[in-house]
């Protein structure tokens, strides 16, 4: 696979790949088995540089652009696919304060993001209301200088480790248009963590239920203007989605490095299972579609990193990604056999992992449903 990447990025991977070879995937297998939330690790990233990528270094960010954003989640995911995810959240509650944000909210609520000190979540879904934002009831109601906050959101990755909250709510009357966007700082009244949510796979990765009763919010952690929310959250996700495609495609990495260790090394029928050509067929696939969702994932970034539209693009990527990524943990365990169902191989583990990947940041049918619209406006 060929794309063009500067030395600065080359040396930004490299740093990653040595990073998660000797911090992130040795207790891979420990930290799911424990559902143990990679706190320590999470810190030394912060101080790497690795939660505000596409972050100004006035406010905290390394500011590296999005390839190189790209370029690190894969190399991480490559690892762990929980500690990829944290990763990925946090940068992606950057976004609205980066961009819609204004300069004491930069300073005051991204810094400390951007720079690691605390880590992000991203509050949108709700009990019901998934794909289709409009629909969410947590309401924010005005009281002099404040919002109160009330409703109940679901599966907020970061949730019980966060320190800042990036909150669609609505202020306003049904539809896209009543909805606003707001910071909520852990420790205010009212915010409730729930437990930890049991999940069948990226068990490292924290996932909580947060609700929020009375919950008081300043005027001043309101991320742009009431009514802007939708527009402001959707933009964000186009963001969100090039991470998720970066994680499926480090997984899938992975998937293929387990499959040809496997193959080469396990016998049957007086030869390496790698001399059979179903198990070629196999790889080959793997190989494939590594590498398409590599050109997929990278080049959504490079628009995103030149300032051009890249909402099609990051779709497909994530759609492309995600899919591809469960045909590869499928094939993978497959040519693992009866050994790839137990706990003693990672692929076990990889395969939990990579389900969720066509479901969060949108299912991999509102990826079809973006690019064939996208696809329709050019007719």
């Amino acid at each position: 696979m060929y794309f063009p990447v500067t030395q600065e990025q080359e040396m930004i991977r490299v740093m990653v790949e040595q990073f998660t070879q000797r911090e992130v995937a040795p207790g891979a297998m420990r930290r799911d088995a424990r559902a143990e939330f990679p706190e320590s690790i999470v810190g030394k990233m912060g101080e790497l540089g690795l939660l505000g990528m596409m972050v100004p270094s006035e406010y905290g960010g390394s500011d590296v652009g999005a390839v190189a954003y790209v370029l690190a989640v894969m190399e991480i995911a490559r690892g762990c696919a929980s500690t990829a995810v944290t990763m990925s959240v946090t940068n992606l509650a950057c976004e609205p304060l980066a961009r819609f944000g204004n300069d004491e909210q930069k300073k005051r609520l991204l810094g400390p993001l951007a720079s690691g000190r605390v880590l992000g979540a991203f509050a949108l879904t709700e009990p019901g209301a998934g794909s289709n934002l409009a629909e969410i009831n947590c309401g924010a109601r005005r009281k002099g200088s404040c919002y109160h906050l009330n409703g109940t959101k679901m599966f907020i990755t970061n949730g019980g480790y966060a320190g800042i909250f990036i909150v669609l709510a609505r202020t306003g009357e049904g539809g896209g248009k009543g909805l606003s966007v707001f910071a909520v700082e852990k420790g205010s009244s009212g915010l409730i963590i729930g437990p930890a949510v049991e999940k069948m796979g990226l068990r490292a990765s924290n996932t909580v239920e947060i609700i929020f009763e009375d919950c008081e919010v300043p005027e001043e952690n309101r991320i742009g203007r009431e009514g802007e929310g939708l527009a402001i959250i959707t933009q964000a996700l186009d963001s969100g989605r090039i991470g998720i495609a970066a994680q499926a495609t480090g997984m899938i990495k992975a998937c293929l490095d387990e499959a040809v260790s496997y193959a080469k090394e396990r016998r049957q029928f007086n030869k390496p299972l790698a001399g059979h050509q179903a198990i070629q067929w196999m790889i080959a696939e793997m190989a494939t579609g590594l590498d398409a969702s590599k050109l997929l994932a990278l080049s959504a970034a490079s628009l995103k990193q030149q300032g051009k539209p890249f909402t099609r693009e990051a779709s497909m990527a994530k759609y492309f990604a995600s899919e591809a990524l469960n045909r590869a943990a499928y094939n993978a365990l497959q040519i693992h056999g009866g050994y790839g169902y137990t706990k003693e191989f990672p692929i076990e583990r990889l395969y939990r992992d990579a389900r969720v990947t066509t479901i969060y940041e949108g299912t991999s049918e509102i990826q079809k449903m973006v690019i064939a619209r996208e696809a329709l406006k050019e007719l």
